[in-house]
Formats: structure tokens, C-alpha cells, sequence
């Protein structure tokens, strides 16, 4: 099922035994628009500190209660890899959380494989240990951060270039919640296009130019 990605932000994180916080961000890969975690704001729970959950632990969307059933617990969370929500996360930060929740850096790429059925998810130990996967190991390096790894909030608002000129700006995302991907870049064009909105494919994307906060696609008006 298709959701906006702001609609699901406020929405109540459920552990098992209790509330974690609320929907904060998605953070998301740019080279293959897929979600790789889901901020929670932790509140006064777990003031200053930043919550990252892999898409595989995530239950089905709850629209009357406004609420994401987790496969987690509150303990498991608060024991966790502290994430200090004024840095960016590195690669090395992932590599611990996949580590400590025994989560796959893979789920994504072994879901659209599948067809659309998810591998099993087994609850994670309470300790730390050494990845099972060497290849991330190998790829994590301290203090490197991810180039590719992006927040939909701030994304949200940059200018979206056709070939041949501004088309509007990204208003929102439309997310998939079978495989946790980017289905669609939702653009407003109210200065080109008054009254209209428009859906882009993310593969109609040619370049994101961060520093000037602009989408440039590949595609003509």
C-alpha cells in the first residue's frame, strides 16, 4: 500500500511493552530510493538521543490509532547503540546497529528478490556482537559517513528541474510498505502548473544537487 511519508510522521512507535516515541524520518538511499531506517523521536524517554529502526522490525501501519507496531522491546531499544541526534549517521553507526539487533543490511534487496515475501524476522540478543556479514564490516569506516543515505524531511521543499525548466518543488514522498521503498516523488507545481500536483518516478531523477537544493529529472515538462 502506497502512504504519504508525512502522513506517517507523529505516528505512535509500539514495542511491545510500551511506546518508544513517534515517527520523526525516513531516511532513505538515493541511488536505490529505498528506506533504510525510521527516526523515532524518543521524547522524554531517551531525551537527546536519536533512534534509528531497520524496516524489517516495523509491523503494519494502525491509521485509526495513528500508531507502527515494532517487533522490539523497550529494554532492547534503551540498550542500544547511543546515536546523537546532532551528528550524521556513519557508516560504522549502521554497522553497530545491525550487529546489536541482528538485523540484515540486505533485507531490502532479499524482499524484491522474493516477490514481495519478507524473510522471517528473528528477535535479536541482548548484547552486541561481530558482524556475521564481512563485506559491511569491510565497508564501515569510523566517522564515514554515508554519502548516499538521505532525510526525506530534508529533501522536502527542494526545487525539482525538468530538462527544459523548473517544474515545482517536492512536496512530499509516497512510500510502499511492502518493501519499505520510494515509489514516488510527489511535486508541486503551483508556479508552473497552478492548482496541479505531480508524481515522479525516483528513476526519472538524473541528480540531486544537495548544497543548492535542487532535483534535477531527465524528463521535459
Amino acid at each position: 500500500m502506497l502512504w504519504d511519508a508525512s502522513a506517517i510522521h507523529g505516528y505512535s512507535i509500539s514495542a511491545s511493552d510500551g511506546g518508544l516515541g513517534t515517527v520523526s524520518d525516513f531516511l532513505f538511499s538515493d541511488d536505490t530510493w529505498r528506506i533504510r531506517w525510521l527516526v523515532v523521536d524518543t521524547g522524554n524517554w531517551l531525551s537527546g538521543r536519536k533512534v534509528l529502526l531497520h524496516p524489517s522490525a516495523l509491523g503494519l501501519l494502525d491509521t485509526v490509532l495513528r500508531q507502527l507496531p515494532v517487533k522490539l522491546t523497550k529494554s532492547q531499544v534503551e540498550a542500544s547503540p547511543e546515536i546523537s541526534t546532532d551528528q550524521p549517521v556513519s557508516r560504522q553507526l549502521e554497522t553497530q546497529l545491525y550487529d546489536y539487533f541482528g538485523w540484515d543490511p540486505d533485507w531490502s534487496a532479499m524482499y524484491a528478490e522474493s516477490g514481495g515475501i519478507a524473510p522471517g524476522y528473528v528477535a535479536p540478543p541482548y548484547r552486541s556482537g561481530s558482524s556475521s556479514n564481512g563485506s559491511v564490516a569491510a565497508d564501515a569506516k569510523p566517522n564515514a559517513d554515508d554519502p548516499h543515505l538521505r532525510s526525506m524531511r530534508a529533501v522536502t521543499g527542494h526545487h525539482v528541474h525538468a530538462i527544459d525548466g523548473e517544474i515545482g518543488h517536492v512536496e512530499d514522498f509516497l512510500i510502499e510498505d511492502a518493501g519499505w521503498s520510494v515509489r514516488y516523488i510527489k511535486v508541486d507545481t503551483k508556479n508552473w502548473w497552478p492548482g496541479n500536483k505531480v508524481l515522479i518516478s525516483p528513476r526519472s531523477v538524473r541528480e540531486i544537487d544537495w548544497e543548492e537544493r535542487l532535483v534535477y529529472l531527465n524528463v521535459d515538462r
